[in-house]
């Protein structure tokens, strides 16, 4: 069975690192999001707020080095582990959208 990891967050950017290159010299860009909504579980309304660590390569990287904190954003991507050591969640960007006007 195929196993489904698409993730669709948005959110306000609230860190923003500068844009690097990988050694291979692929443009990356860290980045943290928060979100903030009403969702409907069990029949009631539940507040959900989180903030989030993501990465974003190549387009996305280089869009969101020009993005101004506090701008708002969709990002679609996927979840992976922060690294080997570390098993926290890490959004991958693999498209970032932002809300008309920002």
């Amino acid at each position: 069975m195929a196993q489904a990891n698409r993730v669709t967050v948005a959110g306000r950017l609230i860190e923003l690192d500068a844009l690097r290159h990988t050694p291979a010299g692929v443009p990356m860009l860290k980045f943290r999001l928060q979100h903030d909504s009403v969702q409907t579980e069990a029949g009631g309304e539940r507040k959900v707020s989180f903030e989030i660590a993501a990465v974003a390569f190549e387009r996305e990287a280089r869009l969101l080095a020009s993005a101004k904190l506090g701008s708002s954003v969709k990002v679609n991507g996927f979840l992976a582990a922060r690294s080997r050591s570390s098993r926290a969640p890490l959004l991958h960007a693999t498209q970032v959208e932002f809300a008309e006007g920002e």
